[in-house]
């Protein structure tokens, strides 16, 4: 005890003597001293205790505790921690002290003959109060533990090294006006680093700086309080005061903090209404109409929001039928407007009494009122032309859609108020009926129709008309009429949708399929209502069915089952619709069905028109043969239409279908079968006998060949007639020129005589009976006919 008490002596020196070094060291050795003769008692003990146990070993005396240093310690030696001592040392230096744990080596060293423990670091406590360290006794030579490890903690001892802080200022707060004294305001609290269990390092003390005489604090708690009565926001409406906070329980030699603290004073409901003027004047020309603004007045109230409002109303006075009060909502002035027509020549002056108050009175302060005031109004008449004046405000008619031309709609008056009393002209000013609906007697105001009125096109007119007086200044008055067209029955009903109605092919009969509504451009009727029915022509069908709901819808039922799409995809369903109007209008209106393919829960799959397709459940082979199927009928049906083709319009000439003859010309006798010019036919009925080359019949040859040398004369010994046909047939076949087209093939070769001689009776120079024509014989069977005819003598003529 006497260690500790010496210890917080020393820390109330000033750190910078030399004094309290001084002390600090005599407190560490003493501090060791007490400690060492502690543990030595408390093992002098253990061992006068246990003299009578032989078996049981002595326990040393190896238990640390804690030490304790000085934070923020700046003297030119390390400063002592504490000593480590075992009981097995003899002081011969076989002893070897360990120490390990926090700051172990860097803050902390040990001699490790001694055991003395020293801080080699400035220590702060803010940053770490308290080091964990372990220590060690080991035998030097062969670092074999003499004692078990023991752990202790080296604190550090805190000193007054931190100001108090306001962690959260500057501050606001607010407090109403006119509060009585000692009214909380705020707390403010500052915080201390320092230890605030040991000493006077943490204790504060707070302190008002600025903001005396209004406000006040608290020293233990920093509660701000009102120091003034009856502070006036009206007067003053913010205070600026400065908080200290000391530690040190604000002895000198403390450190101190501030913070700024911004107090509003909040408004309250102290100040009463008051007018600036006692008594104002107005005018009003007598050619105002009613609404018309007269004047203006205000009553001044300095509170704010709530508290400032001020209500008014006319309280007395001769004009409180003439005039009348409003407030304006964004000004919060008194608005005085006229409620009815003045005439200068009935009254010309009116007084009004207008009174304005506060609608929220605080009892707190009922007895500084009242809370009101109140101001005198003069309201003079002035003279004035004033235009015409309708009876109405506005006018409101009724007409009936597809009335005839020059219908009736209303009438509109309007009269001159002045004393001359002047006749009035009524007009409608084009911008207003554009399209000139309406016409209107300038002489009565009587408003008529210039066309029917269609109430679907428009079902109001919303038009002016201008009075203006005759013989006056010309003033024009205008007037709003309003005129609504009265439906009359003249639209027919329809389908309130027009979508397709979607059904799947294994529907049931008797299912619901839709259920169909109607709408109509005209009004419907209180007990107006549609009806549906099918149209007389589907009355009987076997698909379909309709039921009315006398609900103005109606239900479509299935009357059969088995619908294909691939049948017939899509139905109609002509349904007419009677709006059960006055007249009653119908009309019909076709619904359509579309079959749809579902699945097994009757969901739709696809409603557009497909080609059939096979389940997918056929094998391969079954594919693969429906498709070569497919295949070959594709190829028969291209084989038919090429063979088609090819017989309409042949391009080769077939021998078989040739069936023209020869021509034949003689230019002169010439001289026997040699004389012959013909046409050759043999070139058109197959000219490709030799090398299959068929020439078109519909294309003339472009290149023409020169003809070989010998060709078109036969050889000059030939005499039969048969090789020479041959030879020319064989030139024609092989010639590529040779012409496929009709033509005359010309044989100009006579020959150069013949062993028959000529035929013709002119070059007979004998009688009939003397020639001998068994020649022919030889001339081959082609001449067979004509041997017989010549070759036998009739010798009995």
């Amino acid at each position: 005890f006497l260690i500790i008490w010496l210890e917080r002596v020393s820390r109330t020196w000033s750190r910078s003597t030399a004094g309290w070094i001084t002390l600090t060291k005599c407190i560490d050795g003493l501090f060791v001293v007490v400690l060492l003769g502690h543990l030595t008692l408390h093992r002098h003990r253990q061992r006068a205790g246990k003299e009578g146990q032989v078996l049981h070993r002595s326990k040393r005396g190896w238990v640390w505790n804690q030490f304790f240093v000085i934070e923020e310690y700046t003297g030119p030696d390390p400063v002592l921690v504490g000593r480590l001592h075992s009981d097995v040392d003899s002081g011969i230096g076989n002893i070897k002290y360990i120490l390990s744990g926090e700051g172990a080596g860097t803050i902390f060293v040990i001699d490790d003959k001694t055991g003395n423990i020293h801080a080699t670091k400035t220590l702060d406590r803010e940053e770490q109060a308290q080091y964990t360290l372990t220590a060690q006794a080991v035998d030097r030579d062969t670092n074999k533990p003499l004692e078990p490890p023991s752990e202790f903690i080296v604190k550090v001892q805190d000193i007054n090294d931190n100001p108090p802080e306001f962690l959260h200022g500057p501050y606001y707060a607010r407090v109403p006006e006119m509060s009585n004294v000692g009214t909380s305001v705020m707390q403010v609290t500052a915080t201390d680093a320092d230890d605030p269990t040991y000493g006077n390092s943490a204790r504060l003390v707070y302190s008002i700086l600025q903001g005396q005489p209004y406000f006040s604090v608290e020293p233990q708690t920093g509660i701000i309080r009102t120091a003034l009565p009856n502070m006036d926001r009206e007067a003053r409406q913010e205070y600026d005061v400065v908080i200290q906070a000391k530690d040190m329980g604000g002895h000198m030699g403390g450190l101190s903090g501030t913070t700024e603290v911004k107090i509003t004073l909040t408004d309250v409901n102290d100040n009463p209404p008051k007018f600036p003027q006692s008594v104002y004047s107005m005018s009003v020309s007598e050619d105002k109409v009613p609404g018309e603004e007269v004047g203006r007045l205000k009553a001044k109230d300095p509170d704010l929001g709530d508290n400032g409002m001020v209500n008014y109303r006319l309280v007395d006075g001769d004009g409180l039928a003439m005039f009348e009060l409003r407030t304006d909502s964004e000004t919060r002035e008194a608005v005085i407007k006229l409620k009815k027509p003045v005439d200068f020549e009935t009254k010309r002056s009116y007084t009004l009494k207008v009174e304005g108050s506060n609608p929220h009175i605080d009892p707190q302060y009922l007895a500084w009122g009242p809370y009101k005031d109140e101001a005198t109004i003069k309201i003079s008449v002035e003279d004035a032309d004033e235009p015409p004046v309708f009876v109405d405000p506005s006018y409101t008619f009724e007409v009936e859609e597809n009335a005839p031309e020059g219908t009736l709609v209303g009438r509109v008056h309007a009269k001159d108020t002045d004393v001359a009393n002047n006749p009035v002209r009524y007009m409608i000013p084009l911008y207003t009926d554009i399209e000139q609906f309406f016409s209107i007697n300038a002489e009565d105001g009587k408003i008529t129709t210039t066309r029917p009125l269609d109430r679907e096109a428009q079902p109001w007119h919303n038009i002016s008309v201008s009075a203006t007086e005759i013989g006056g200044h010309h003033q024009d008055t205008k007037v709003r009429v309003n005129i609504k067209v009265k439906d009359v029955n003249d639209n027919s009903p329809e389908f309130a949708t027009n979508n397709e109605v979607l059904m799947c092919e294994t529907v049931v009969p008797g299912k619901v399929i839709e259920t169909v509504s109607a709408v109509d451009k005209d009004e419907m009727a209180h007990r107006q209502h549609f009806t549906f029915s099918l149209a007389p022509e589907v009355t009987h069908n076997h698909n379909f069915s309709l039921k009315d709901n006398r609900d103005s819808t109606a239900s479509i039922y299935v009357l059969r089952k088995g619908f294909s799409r691939l049948t017939q995809d899509v139905y109609y369903l002509p349904i007419e619709i009677n709006d059960n109007g006055f007249p009653a209008m119908s009309s019909t209106n076709t619904l359509t069905i579309r079959v749809c393919s579902c699945d097994s829960r009757n969901t739709i799959l696809s409603c557009n028109v497909e080609p059939y397709v096979l389940p997918a459940g056929l094998s391969t082979g079954a594919l693969i043969a429906i498709l070569a199927c497919i295949v070959i009928l594709l190829a028969i049906v291209v084989l038919f239409v090429a063979l088609r083709r090819q017989k309409k319009e042949p391009l080769i000439v077939f021998e078989e279908e040739d069936i023209r003859e020869n021509i034949i010309t003689y230019d002169d006798e010439g001289g026997g079968e040699e004389d012959t010019e013909a046409f050759d036919i043999a070139t058109l009925q197959n000219p490709d006998g030799a090398n299959g080359f068929l020439p078109r019949k519909d294309i003339k040859p472009e290149l023409q060949y020169p003809m070989r040398p010998g060709a078109g004369r036969p050889a000059a010994n030939s005499v039969d007639v048969d090789d020479f046909i041959k030879t020319r047939i064989a030139e024609a076949d092989s010639d590529p020129t040779a012409p496929p087209y009709d033509s005359i093939q010309i044989y100009g070769y006579e020959g150069r005589g013949s062993l028959a001689g000529s035929l013709s009776s002119l070059e007979s120079v004998t009688t009939e009976s003397d020639l001998d024509y068994d020649y022919l014989q030889s001339w081959g069977p082609r001449f067979k006919k004509l041997a017989d005819l010549y070759g036998t003598k009739d010798y009995t003529s």
